[in-house]
């Protein structure tokens, strides 16, 4: 199913903001949605938020494996925010946290010296895709970098999907010198999702309350077609 992020975007504001709450998290109504959308993966979707801090960092991948590219589209950033990426200036070597197909990576090269990237499932056909792009299979709670290794760290689409959001946080301003990126959609909490969310922001507040910022930092936060942008800066 190709669908691109401004079209399911549509599709989640009818689901999470018109059906009534009792509705949306039927599990009566949602099955037989999740299996029109999913198919034979639907099972991943509707146990995922039940299962997650049970299971093993290998478990946790897995279900990433399984259902990865039921969408089949290049990024899960929508028009908008890319056009706003790309207009930043990230400076010499920036770092991409939860990569997914390099598409974004990928983009950033043409642009910056050195662009690297990690996942948690990093694909030999994104390797491949991207050759100008350094790859590194990794988790976001543990990054295997030095501190402020990179002069900007950007991080869209994932931090929704981690299991400790603090850890992630921390690690990614532990590695940022001097600039943090961060996408998140704006979504409210439901127990069926079609996506494998764990944290859910559905307002400036949420946003707020859930990042932290520090000290040092200049924030920025405005809302893009439907996803939050929030943008760390920090005092040298």
């Amino acid at each position: 199913m190709n669908l691109s992020r401004d079209f399911t975007r549509i599709i989640h504001f009818i689901l999470d903001q018109i059906l009534p709450p009792f509705m949306r998290d039927s599990r009566f109504l949602m099955v037989p949605l999740l299996k029109l959308a999913c198919g034979d993966k639907a099972q991943y979707f509707l146990d995922f938020k039940d299962k997650a801090h049970e299971i093993s960092d290998e478990e946790f991948t897995e279900y990433y494996r399984q259902t990865y590219g039921i969408l089949n589209r290049d990024t899960d950033l929508n028009k908008g925010c890319i056009e706003k990426i790309l207009s930043e200036n990230f400076g010499e070597n920036v770092l991409e946290v939860g990569c997914g197909n390099g598409y974004l990576s990928g983009l950033l090269s043409k642009k910056n010296n050195a662009v690297s990237a990690v996942d948690i499932n990093v694909s030999p056909e994104s390797v491949k895709r991207y050759p100008d792009v350094k790859f590194k299979s990794a988790n976001a709670e543990a990054l295997p970098f030095e501190d402020n290794a990179f002069v900007s760290v950007i991080c869209t689409h994932t931090l929704e999907h981690v299991l400790d959001l603090k850890q992630s946080l921390s690690e990614l301003r532990r590695v940022a010198k001097s600039r943090l990126l961060i996408v998140v959609p704006c979504q409210r909490p439901y127990k069926y999702t079609f996506d494998l969310h764990l944290h859910f922001f559905p307002y400036k507040f949420s946003v707020m309350q859930a990042f932290q910022p520090p000290e040092n930092a200049n924030v920025s936060l405005v809302k893009i077609s439907g996803d939050w942008y929030y943008r760390e800066d920090y005092a040298s």
